[in-house]
């Protein structure tokens, strides 16, 4: 893992489309008879699990590179592709995917958005768990892939309360003790990850978050990174936080990294192995930044990989 300094840290950060704001969307915990998908969230049964995806909401970036793609003297070739397949370039919008696992037992969240500490656009979490008919009292598990404020800013609300009363909270443990050993952390870990410091379960790779639910290795990204895989039974499903990179780039060059890569070597790696396995089983995928609602496969095209968006269902 290479040595990141806090101003590159906190660059990193910041590019996920965080900005000072007021917490909009703040809602009442009292659960609602859920309304149709296309209601800030996404659902559909994977074997005997129920799967939510919710939008957090959209933000956009002035400018695709390098944050989308950094290999150095790229950008020219991305942004043609990218053009090939009339994906916007400036602006670029940036999409924002937690996840919902209900099984028999648990009530799993996969990550909690940016709260109130991104543009208006977005920390629509709770707004769009209430539409899907689901109290936040009731998730008693929250599952974080990684501790980018993306992800981890919706743990809190705007008072400092937390979001989620009854749950355990969960992320692997290299990730968490790489944030919070810093001498000087960023305000995302200082105001939010610290103050639940002692609430935390520690996970490793490969290890159960729940019954039918563990974690799996994803590192490049953040030191600690770990995607989850979801066991249906006959059908399985991975989220890959943000291993999964972009839904286009990262798939067509195998050699592609993100802006915001921590470690790019390792990065590469991981979205290799995880491409790979998830074409090779046929599995149902989950990207964080993915377009909404980002559920798809990943199909193998000669030496690179495919993003299959899956059908869209209107019924729940």
């Amino acid at each position: 893992m290479k040595d990141l300094s806090r101003r590159n840290l906190l660059k990193l950060a910041g590019i996920t489309g965080v900005a000072a704001s007021a917490n909009l969307f703040q809602t009442s915990t009292l659960a609602q008879e859920a309304l149709p998908n296309g209601s800030g969230f996404y659902r559909f049964s994977l074997g005997s699990a129920t799967i939510t995806v919710l939008s957090d909401g959209q933000g956009a970036m002035e400018q695709t590179f390098p944050n989308w793609g950094a290999n150095p003297d790229r950008q020219a070739e991305f942004e043609e592709t990218l053009r090939s397949y009339h994906v916007p370039i400036a602006p670029s919008f940036n999409n924002f995917n937690p996840m919902l696992i209900e099984t028999a037992s648990n009530k799993i969240l996969i990550d909690t958005g940016l709260g109130g500490g991104g543009a208006p656009t977005t920390g629509r979490l709770l707004t769009h768990l209430q539409n899907a008919g689901v109290n936040t009292a009731d998730i008693d598990t929250v599952f974080l892939t990684h501790a980018h404020p993306d992800h981890i800013q919706g743990l809190l609300s705007a008072e400092g309360n937390p979001n989620f009363p009854n749950a355990q909270l969960m992320i692997g443990e290299s990730e968490f003790n790489f944030w919070t050993s810093m001498a000087e952390p960023p305000p995302f870990i200082a105001n939010v990850l610290l103050p639940l410091k002692d609430k935390f379960t520690l996970l490793g790779e490969g290890q159960e978050i729940a019954a039918g639910v563990s974690t799996v290795a994803a590192y490049g990204h953040t030191p600690g990174h770990l995607a989850v895989m979801v066991d249906g039974g006959d059908h399985q499903l991975m989220h890959f936080g943000d291993a999964g990179g972009h839904f286009l780039l990262s798939l067509l060059y195998p050699e592609h990294y993100l802006g915001f890569d921590a470690d790019p070597e390792s990065a590469v790696a991981t979205r290799a192995r995880l491409f790979a396995q998830t074409a090779s089983d046929g599995m149902m995928v989950v990207g964080y930044h993915y377009p909404w609602p980002g559920v798809g496969h990943i199909r193998a095209v000669d030496s690179h990989y495919e993003y299959v968006p899956a059908m869209w269902v209107w019924g729940a």
